[in-house]
């Protein structure tokens, strides 16, 4: 029998690397996302890859539309064995910036979507006693400044996974927590209202990144490894290694780094 999974996030980026490394399986693949054009060119390429493929568009801070995807799900494929809780973006600012509309925006779709995700599709996984996983970030564990909302949002993920595992023992079906750090993506072209602007450059460091390809393969093998939590990229495992041994260094690093060759940088951000 076919075995089937749901990724939000699916239209793009890790997302849409996982849906067809999937798909060159055999799976049934379900992609979720706002943006249904990105959706539907990944279904093609699914079916393409060897995989059957199926759109469902969602904004997953809406819970009656989170619980009628996992029925399209289920009404194409009659079952799940496998859920990717991907869709999230990243609201950038400094603390005294941030209003608490850019808090509750960051925290509905990296926590609240992630969780109601999870949650609607947990009776069908526990049917087959099949595979959770949740996309987190190395943000989780170490905020360089500027982005605390969404290392607050990740360190929740984590967390979430955590006692979902704890909730979930003896019952088969497992919850990994995925924790990478510079993958190719397009986060950086999102703004804080999750507008996407093709035009923005990553500012991220690209010697450090890894491709969603690479990144997808090692995400798929830790769930189906059943893993607790995965950290992965090199960098990435040393920044949480650093932040959970040595955090008064690590924020330190960060700290200098942030106004290193302008002393009044800092203080500039926080009036």
């Amino acid at each position: 029998m076919q075995q089937v999974v749901w990724i939000t996030g699916g239209g793009s980026g890790l997302g849409k690397a996982l849906a067809l490394d999937y798909a060159a399986s055999g799976w049934g693949v379900a992609v979720s996302g706002r943006r249904v054009d990105r959706l539907d060119d990944v279904v093609v390429a699914v079916d393409a890859a060897g995989g059957s493929g199926l759109a469902v568009p969602l904004d997953v801070t809406d819970e009656a539309a989170t619980a009628g995807a996992v029925a399209a799900v289920l009404e194409r494929f009659g079952r799940i064995d496998v859920v990717v809780a991907n869709a999230g973006f990243s609201v950038s600012g400094r603390f005294a910036k941030l209003t608490a509309a850019d808090w509750r925006r960051q925290l509905e779709v990296n926590v609240v979507g992630v969780a109601i995700t999870l949650r609607a599709a947990l009776p069908a996984v526990v049917e087959t006693q099949g595979r959770l996983a949740a996309v987190g970030s190395v943000a989780g564990f170490i905020a360089p400044p500027g982005s605390g909302a969404y290392s607050a949002s990740k360190a929740a993920v984590h967390i979430l996974c955590g006692a979902l595992s704890a909730e979930l023992e003896g019952t088969g079906v497992s919850c990994t927590a995925l924790h990478p750090g510079f993958v190719e993506s397009e986060i950086a072209q999102v703004d804080n209202t999750g507008q996407f602007h093709a035009d923005r450059e990553d500012p991220r460091p690209q010697r450090l990144m890894w491709t969603s390809d690479d990144a997808a393969r090692v995400m798929r093998r830790a769930i189906d490894r059943r893993r607790k939590v995965f950290v992965f990229t090199g960098h990435g495992k040393v920044a949480v290694f650093l932040a959970r041994h040595l955090p008064g260094f690590s924020a330190w690093v960060l700290g200098r780094s942030a106004v290193k060759g302008n002393p009044k940088a800092l203080a500039k951000s926080l009036g």
